[in-house]
């Protein structure tokens, strides 16, 4: 077929949508899930944590204000596919240097648009994020079928998104040397701790405890990321290894991540939280913070117990855990993302926490 003409989208379950096919034109397997952001497809586009996974927008028009070279999160993107209502292809913006299209060919990412995303979203939300195939319209119902049936997920995605040897990005004048545990982290987040005047040593998801004490860091980052985080048992030793030795900061895949490093559970979500508009309330201030997450693991509440962390921070749509601390051992986590600024720049303060415990530690 030719690149772009009809394609549709089968999901385990046997539910097919028929559209427009843009983009790429493999044929590809990925986990279906849904983001409920108005904006950022950019990001979303090129953030690691969304490897392997077919991302519906729920928000109509996708592309109308183009791609442009400073908002990439990652330099490979390595989503799995976009599932989009309406593609725009003639964007208007002018820091626009690339339509959303063209973008998707160049990393060789599929799309769909023209099918009903409020009824896909909708059956997501009540069956739960599950494998689904994009392919051509006229492929035969039990080949697709049979295809989704002998699909096994990969359990590598960390590996594959993460920095292969270490890197360093600074400021002019650095107060404080950061070694960030890259498992597929966003450059944004680089970005906002070089701003705040830390020296970020990037190292691979796999570096082991010995190595980031060598580096003599002021404290360790650990990173959001994509897949589950019981698939890095490296990284858990890791941290577990250093915990009371620097002061710890985790985001996302980072923040369970420490949940188990410190002996706590973990559990996949039935669909995951994505998008920017999730209310999570600050126990200790009672303040409310609108976040951007993208998540489908979550940790267990009741696995706290006797582990040293204490729930700071809930989300206000389910209840589930969004922040953890161990101020004993200068510890805490975040199950969202400060750096992403959905809007109100409302939990930009966790950068400077961090800051705040590497300055009583110096």
């Amino acid at each position: 077929m030719t690149e772009k003409g009809m394609r549709k989208l089968v999901t385990s379950d046997g539910a097919v949508y028929v559209g427009e096919g843009f983009g790429a034109s493999p044929d590809r397997v990925c986990e279906l899930v849904f983001n409920t952001s108005m904006a950022g497809y950019q990001e979303i586009l090129s953030d690691p944590s969304y490897t392997d996974q077919a991302v519906v927008m729920t928000y109509p028009t996708i592309g109308n204000y183009g791609l442009n070279p400073d908002d990439w999160e990652t330099d490979v993107p390595t989503l799995g596919a976009l599932i989009v209502r309406e593609a725009c292809g003639t964007p208007s913006n002018f820091r626009c240097a690339e339509t959303l299209e063209n973008a998707m060919k160049r990393f060789g990412i599929p799309g769909i648009s023209g099918i009903d995303t409020r009824k896909l979203t909708r059956s997501i939300r009540d069956l739960g994020s599950r494998s689904a195939l994009i392919t051509d319209a006229g492929t035969p119902m039990e080949d697709c079928m049979r295809i989704l049936r002998d699909y096994t997920p990969r359990r590598d995605q960390v590996a594959r998104v993460s920095t292969k040897e270490s890197c360093t990005v600074s400021p002019e004048h650095p107060r404080f040397h950061v070694a960030a545990v890259d498992c597929g982290m966003k450059k944004n987040i680089v970005r906002s701790l070089v701003r705040r005047g830390c020296r970020v040593t990037v190292v691979p998801w796999n570096t082991g405890a010995d190595a980031i004490r060598a580096l003599h860091p002021d404290g360790v980052f650990l990173s959001n990321g994509p897949g589950d985080p019981e698939d890095v048992a490296e990284t858990i030793g890791t941290v577990r290894a250093l915990r009371g030795e620097f002061p710890l900061f985790g985001i996302c895949l980072g923040h369970q991540i420490l949940a188990l490093a410190y002996g706590a559970k973990t559990y996949k979500l039935k669909f995951g939280h994505r998008g920017g508009n999730h209310p999570v309330k600050d126990l200790v201030t009672g303040k409310i913070e609108i976040t951007a997450q993208n998540h489908s693991y979550a940790v267990d509440a009741e696995s706290l117990a006797g582990t040293g962390l204490t729930v700071n921070r809930v989300n206000l749509l389910d209840g589930t855990v969004e922040g953890l601390s161990a101020p004993a051992e200068r510890a805490f986590s975040v199950q969202y993302h400060p750096e992403s600024v959905p809007g109100p720049e409302d939990s930009g303060e966790l950068f400077d926490e961090f800051i705040r415990m590497m300055q009583i530690k110096k």
